[in-house]
């Protein structure tokens, strides 16, 4: 499938399947994006606490970055497991620019390590924040009670409706620990019905820019 590198509304690129339409973050801002749905809407509910995550798409590294970032700053434990059934080839790595425009210079080793890493291998980034790549499809996650929030990031419903199933929002639901939160940038009925069938409560909050609304989905029992 062919693939492009697109720049973003805010700067930051993305990368552009042609053949379905689809981008890996919101044309509208790929970094605005990201900043508003995970780090906003989701890990600043743990105010600095140590904090376990699963992304659900590891795609372009630009969550796993923003989020080792905000570790950095902040001073709190990141443990960091990232979901990728396809990785991003090497040559589209080096045509993202987060680094620069995330005015992240000193971390641009950090970047490279997070894609260069093996995957299955956990590695120290830094003391705040370890990362753990999965090579795995989403239907294949079969962790329980691990995690404290959930960045699910997956294609969007529109190309691919079966990552949006019941059957996917069951596992999330199990690898999340009591109280756990699931954050997401889609906003639509059909997937509202699924988390609320798997036995999540929903919420549905301000989209990013671009978008006018998106969910996030906790764990109460």
């Amino acid at each position: 499938m062919k693939r492009e590198i697109l720049r973003t509304a805010d700067g930051s690129t993305t990368i552009h399947l042609p053949d379905w339409d689809e981008s890996y973050h919101s044309r509208h801002g790929a970094i605005q994006e990201a900043y508003h749905v995970f780090i906003k809407n989701g890990l600043s509910l743990f105010e600095g606490k140590p904090v376990s995550v699963l992304e659900i798409g590891f795609g372009t590294g630009l969550n796993a970055f923003i989020t080792f970032l905000q570790a950095q700053k902040d001073g709190f434990e990141v443990d960091y497991v990232g979901v990728e059934a396809y990785p991003v080839a090497a040559d589209e790595v080096l045509q993202l620019n987060y680094v620069s425009e995330l005015k992240a210079d000193d971390f641009v080793g950090a970047f490279a390590d997070m894609h260069q890493s093996k995957w299955g291998t956990p590695i120290d980034l830094s003391a705040h924040f370890q990362l753990t790549k999965r090579e795995q499809f989403f239907h294949d996650i079969a962790d329980e009670n691990r995690f404290d929030l959930i960045y699910f990031d997956a294609f969007g419903f529109r190309v691919q409706p079966e990552l949006w199933s019941s059957e996917i929002f069951a596992k999330m639901f199990r690898a999340l620990k009591r109280n756990g939160v699931l954050v997401t940038y889609a906003a639509r009925s059909p997937i509202k019905r699924a988390m609320i069938e798997s036995g999540f409560r929903v919420e549905k909050l301000a989209g990013p820019p671009g978008k006018r609304e998106m969910f996030r989905a906790w764990k109460e029992s």
